[in-house]
């Protein structure tokens, strides 16, 4: 088995991408395959040096190495040569009609309740013609020849697909510059590489047609690849995933503190019926399956992505982040707030209750209480057994107890109204802080 996961460099990886790269990992390393990276990098003018070194970082990020790497424009002369081979069988034909005049066919095709593909007006140009064109300074694009046929295959996901040749344009290969189009380079680079399965997304089920009908007239066997599509994410409501605010790119994600496993995990998962698990794509592989995935689209849902991520951080052990702690947090400190962040990003929050300066929080009703904590503040050592008995003999001798005793003791001591038991943090703090925050409170 041989696969490859073939990203344009004209922009940042978002999780569309990251579930089809996701997925032909780790069907290669559960078949013992290979893993290519290509990028479709023959857009000179929109593809960038600074995407092709994101999209590397990205999927190391995510836990993804590669068996080879290819850049489409180390490739240019395979490109023309194959180009050479459909020219001269007549399936690769010039045109010459503008983006206007094929504008207008279409529209004229549209008025007549006629499908708007190209009438192939091109191919009843003589040679003449072409060479005075030539001659006067244009320059030709090339499209391809389809065959009057339907092509099928089995669809690793989607199961049987037909699609009629007939009812497409014929597609254009070249453009008017010389440049090559993506239809054509990606079965020139399947075909010589020994692509095996191409997975993708259910967007391109019209374009493997196409590509199919391509690749026999370069001499490839139809049965020679398997094709996969996998249904298109939608978002929480059903709607199209969009990339309007960034928040599906995954330097977004990153930069938001989203765990690679958690997301990795969540998109393993997303259109099967099984529940998402926090889990690196080493450990999903041998048990990765692309028989398990819906026909249906699959909801992406940032709140379910984030349970996740909660539920994965709760999990971890010291050893884990340790080398990721703010520097002098211990495993105490870990096992305290682990249960309390959503986003590793937050343990730097809580850190600073611990050892910083923060900002307590107290109310003039509650001055006589946090006067009176003050009073019976336990001398240290502190263990686990300080907090109940501070509060305890407080609730005794104040006469408040549940809420309205626990609920201004934490705010003075860490300025939120939510957070770690105070039982395991309030040792961490320490008296020395716990008593300076007391005072300020108590004004």
């Amino acid at each position: 088995m041989k696969v490859r996961f073939a990203p344009s460099p004209t922009g940042l990886l978002h999780v569309g991408n990251a579930r089809i790269a996701i997925a032909n990992w780790c069907l290669a390393r559960r078949h013992g395959g290979h893993f290519l990276l290509r990028l479709d990098d023959t857009d000179t003018e929109r593809s960038k040096p600074e995407y092709a070194q994101a999209i590397e970082e990205d999927l190391r990020w995510l836990g993804l190495d590669w068996d080879g790497m290819v850049r489409q424009t180390d490739r240019l002369a395979r490109y023309a040569a194959a180009a050479e081979i459909l020219k001269k069988s007549g399936r690769l034909y010039p045109c010459l009609e503008t983006e206007e005049e094929l504008a207008f066919k279409r529209e004229q095709r549209q008025k007549q309740g006629r499908p708007p593909i190209y009438d192939r007006a091109a191919l009843k140009m003589t040679k003449e013609q072409l060479d005075r064109a030539l001659a006067n300074g244009k320059s030709p694009h090339w499209r391809f020849k389809l065959s009057h046929t339907s092509v099928e295959w089995q669809d690793g996901v989607l199961g049987r697909r037909t699609v009629k040749l007939p009812s497409l344009s014929d597609p254009v290969l070249i453009r008017a510059d010389g440049s090559f189009l993506y239809t054509f380079t990606s079965v020139v680079d399947d075909l010589e590489m020994g692509i095996t399965d191409v997975i993708r997304g259910e967007d391109h089920v019209t374009n493997t047609g196409i590509q199919l009908d391509i690749f026999t007239a370069l001499g490839g066997k139809g049965d020679a690849m398997r094709f996969a599509h996998l249904p298109l994410l939608t978002d929480s409501d059903g709607g199209p995933l969009s990339k309007r605010t960034g928040a599906v790119g995954l330097r977004q994600l990153r930069r938001d503190g989203i765990e690679p496993a958690a997301l990795v995990g969540y998109l393993a998962a997303l259109g099967t019926s099984g529940d998402p698990v926090a889990a690196m794509p080493a450990e999903l592989a041998p048990n990765y399956e692309l028989s398990r995935v819906s026909h249906s689209s699959a909801r992406f849902d940032l709140k379910q992505m984030l349970a996740l991520n909660r539920k994965h951080l709760h999990s971890l052990p010291f050893a884990a982040v340790q080398a990721l702690l703010p520097e002098g947090a211990r495993e105490d400190f870990w096992l305290a707030v682990r249960g309390n962040v959503d986003l590793f990003r937050e343990t730097r929050d809580w850190w600073d209750v611990v050892a910083g300066t923060i900002v307590p929080l107290g109310d003039a009703a509650d001055a006589d209480l946090l006067r009176a904590a003050i009073a019976t503040l336990p001398e240290e050592p502190w263990d686990e057994a300080t907090w109940p008995a501070w509060t305890g003999a407080l609730a005794a001798s104040t006469g408040r107890k549940g809420r309205t005793l626990y609920l201004p003791l934490r705010r003075a001591l860490t300025g939120e109204d939510h957070g770690p038991d105070l039982k395991v943090f309030l040792p961490l703090i320490g008296r020395e802080r716990a008593l300076k925050r007391l005072t300020l409170a108590a004004g």
